[in-house]
């Protein structure tokens, strides 16, 4: 199979879809890699890593006319425009929140899989995971940036000194990215809550962080975001748009110049006031509050996500290419979960649903 590689044309974006390394092992199978001009550059991967893998450097033309295209991040516009029929696209989607991508997709006819949609054996999303962890950890870091005083926020350090207590961090789900950020901010010595509304999920936690943080059931969040210097939105529906667990009205109840981290925004968000920011100007106030909704926070670290993510994404990319798309997904009904687009409709049900589109049953596209 051919396979092709683009730079990624997303503002701030400097994750490539996959390594030189794993490059090498696509072409050792007999594979054809085409890579695009300095896409590695931004992960510090140069042509020569590429080339030297057994890739094909060329223009950014050639790249998308592979058989399939593995990215990073949801196509923009212009990218949408170059996809062809029959042409899959392997990399991030997120599509409920956005018709507008849905519409050109279909448009495309193209085939397009989503790696946050895609399930293991166990249910667990294996090509989210990476991402979720980086985000995770990131998160009470931009956080505590964005508390800065002249950022707008709260003036907290997170640890306190002696005499002045921590930052309050409030974490609104307790999946990766809840259990990720819990550990990044209680190691910078804030004092942490975790709330969700599995009380199964919370007994875990609890055990796994012995009592250095609190947990909280779902129903105390009116009381509990009053008290918060700092909550970390971390809510995920797989495939569907996030609750909007902080409604605009409740800004009112929250202290001046508390953050709000809304690691759940390409999902559309769990804050109703909450829209996507840029690493360029990833804060904006409503109502003095700060709101950091960066849509593609791994970016950030591009190196350490990139290859957090090629080791998750290669085994299901190899897959694809040895098998083809359709005898891969009929053969794990995981990875069919991926399915998101195909032949001008949709198949993932959250989408359909919420976008008010017609279902195509996913065994009906696998033939």
């Amino acid at each position: 199979m051919h396979i092709g590689i683009p730079k990624e044309i997303k503002t701030q974006e400097k994750r490539v879809g996959l390594t030189p390394q794993a490059v090498a092992q696509l072409v050792a199978s007999g594979h054809r890699v085409t890579v695009e001009t300095l896409a590695g550059q931004g992960s510090g991967y140069s042509d020569a890593e590429y080339t030297a893998a057994g890739a094909a450097i060329a223009d950014v033309a050639t790249t998308w006319n592979a058989e399939m295209v593995v990215k990073v991040k949801e196509p923009q516009p212009l990218e949408i425009a170059r996809l062809k029929a029959g042409q899959l696209l392997f990399c991030y989607l997120h599509l409920a929140p956005d018709a507008e991508q849905t519409d050109g997709l279909m448009a495309s006819a193209c085939t397009a899989i989503a790696f946050e949609t895609v399930e293991d054996t166990a249910g667990r999303l294996p090509l989210l995971a990476p991402m979720s962890e980086v985000a995770g950890c990131l998160a009470p870091q931009v956080g505590a940036q964005a508390l800065h005083t002249w950022r707008g926020g709260r003036g907290v350090l997170m640890g306190g000194v002696p005499g002045v207590a921590p930052a309050d961090v409030l974490i609104l789900g307790g999946g990766v990215v809840g259990t990720q950020a819990a550990k990044v901010a209680l190691g910078m010595g804030a004092s942490v809550t975790i709330l969700d509304r599995d009380l199964n999920r919370l007994k875990t936690l609890d055990a796994q962080f012995g009592g250095r943080l609190r947990t909280a059931h779902a129903g105390l969040l009116p009381t509990l975001i009053r008290q918060a210097d700092m909550i970390v939105g971390a809510v995920l529906i797989p495939g569907a748009k996030a609750p909007h667990l902080v409604r605009r009205a409740d800004l009112a109840e929250l202290r001046p110049g508390c953050v709000l981290v809304d690691v759940a925004i390409d999902q559309g968000g769990c804050f109703e006031t909450s829209h996507a920011t840029t690493h360029e100007n990833p804060t904006y106030m409503v109502d003095g509050v700060v709101h950091y909704c960066v849509a593609n926070m791994p970016g950030a670290v591009a190196r350490t996500s990139t290859q957090a993510l090629t080791a998750a994404v290669l085994p299901y990319a190899q897959r694809l290419a040895d098998q083809g798309w359709q005898a891969a997904l009929r053969a794990d009904a995981g990875f069919a979960k991926g399915l998101n687009i195909h032949a001008g409709q949709v198949c993932e049900p959250h989408v359909a649903q919420v976008q008010g589109k017609r279902l195509l049953a996913t065994a009906k596209a696998l033939g």
